[in-house]
């Protein structure tokens, strides 16, 4: 089962918004920004600085509306330094996929043609729903992309800074200067230098080595996250233990691995790449496979409600739906009951194999259904990537002989991150239900009180078995 629901846009709400403000409260933090007339920088909800007077202020979906507004990035709350909104899963309409794929690099490796070709818009489509909805077209969303990863590798990094701008996907050190300068309102060489004076905090970079933090919204239940990574990890492309989870990627320009140790305010995230431009789709990848975007406030108040889901979520609270870091890897690993060896890289973290592209696994011989999804997959007849609509891509996958409902869904709900899939046909689901004392065959009528956190329930209800 599979629904979608339209969350209404906080930051038109500007009475809400500035209560946010005055309270500080950071659960806000990442879903809309605030910008100061009377300073011209913009912040994030929490920003420890005085509160402005309300005439004073405005609200923004995103950092690029504010910069498109002339408007700076404070240097004290690091506006860009946030869990990114939850909406782009939430909502299922262009601008939300837009989003996820603009996060994923799509704009600096393919340009705007890319995005439009991907989402099935022209360039103009495309550019007037984006300006109409988040204050910004793709080439400022995309700007905003690139100055953020350009401030993790000026912070975090000894690089040179010549390297950080064509890593951080500028074409020119002159356009890399230009937008740190109006973003940040400093020089690249000056905000590093501000960085190393105020770090107290873990990071280091060797080579191609970097240590990050990923901030998330508490609660954060790591411990069943790491729970199901291991009971799905493939051996030598992820390795998991209490404490950690390592794998292997497969990136637009090469290769990476990375360990993500969960700390009780962030996910300590250990990268090494073969080229640093993979450094923002590689950090957007594995925030979407830990979630980490997520809401749990918003998830607890709805499904709390229920009173038989009421005891589960009060002994897990912010669960998390596992994401994906690829699709087509987590499709095929879902029709696959034994996963052939893919190619080798550098051992690390115990990981020593990339997950087989899907070319090799259609010339495996691993039976009709892997054999006709994969090679679907290579041929590039069935794409499945995170810019996809849902009711789209559902369409493809059943049209794939020997793909059934649930399989389909499960593959929406983890690629696509999207939060309200019930997985009513899981056994595991099903048990979990019996346990609580719910009917499995009533699960359908009993998820419209649980929309559109049903990804969640399911997640609750796999605990409860």
């Amino acid at each position: 089962m599979v629904t979608t629901t339209e969350a209404p846009a906080l930051w038109r709400d500007a009475e809400r918004c500035y209560r946010v403000v005055t309270a500080r409260d950071s659960r806000f933090d990442g879903q809309f920004i605030m910008a100061v007339r009377t300073t011209g920088i913009y912040c994030r909800p929490s920003c420890p600085a005085s509160t402005p007077k309300v005439q004073n202020v405005r609200f923004y979906p995103t950092s690029a509306a504010a910069q498109a507004n002339g408007f700076r990035a404070c240097r004290r709350c690091l506006p860009d330094a946030v869990p990114g909104s939850p909406d782009w899963n939430v909502r299922a309409d262009l601008a939300a996929r837009a989003m996820r794929l603009i996060s994923d690099g799509t704009v600096e490796r393919e340009g705007v043609p890319g995005l439009a070709r991907r989402l099935g818009y022209s360039e103009r489509q495309l550019g007037r729903v984006l300006t109409a909805e988040l204050g910004a077209g793709p080439l400022a969303l995309a700007r905003a992309h690139r100055a953020h990863s350009a401030r993790l590798l000026i912070e975090m990094s000894e690089l040179p800074l010549t390297d950080v701008a064509f890593a951080a996907g500028f074409s020119s050190v002159r356009q890399f200067n230009e937008t740190i300068r109006e973003v940040f309102a400093t020089t690249p060489s000056q905000l590093r230098a501000f960085a190393a004076s105020r770090r107290g905090r873990q990071s280091d970079v060797t080579g191609t080595r970097l240590s990050l933090r990923l901030p998330f919204r508490p609660p954060f239940d790591a411990v069943g996250l790491l729970r199901f990574l291991a009971a799905h990890a493939v051996p030598g492309v992820e390795d998991v233990t209490d404490a950690s989870y390592a794998r292997t990627l497969r990136l637009a320009h090469g290769t990476g691995v990375v360990r993500l140790t969960p700390q009780p305010d962030h996910v300590r995230c250990e990268l090494r790449l073969t080229d640093l431009r993979d450094l923002g789709s590689a950090v957007s990848r594995v925030r979407r496979l830990l979630d980490l975007d997520a809401d749990p406030a918003a998830v607890t108040r709805v499904l709390g409600a229920d009173p038989a889901l009421a005891p589960v979520v009060t002994a897990a609270p912010g669960i998390r739906v596992p994401g994906a870091v690829d699709g087509e890897e987590l499709l095929l690993r879902a029709l696959l009951e034994a996963v052939p060896p893919g190619e080798e890289v550098p051992g690390e973290w115990g990981v020593t194999n990339l997950f087989p592209a899907a070319a090799r696994i259609a010339g495996a011989g691993l039976g009709d259904v892997v054999t006709g999804v994969a090679t679907a997959l290579a041929e590039g007849r069935l794409d499945v990537h995170v810019g996809r609509d849902a009711a789209e891509l559902r369409a493809e996958l059943l049209a794939c002989p020997g793909v059934d409902p649930s399989t389909a869904d499960y593959v929406l709900m983890r690629v696509l991150g999207a939060p309200d899939v019930l997985l009513s046909g899981d056994p595991a689901v099903r048990r979990g239900a019996e346990a609580l004392g719910i009917a499995p065959d009533s699960l359908g009528e009993r998820a419209r009180a649980w929309t559109p956190w049903c990804s969640y329930a399911a997640m609750y209800l796999q605990r409860a078995a």
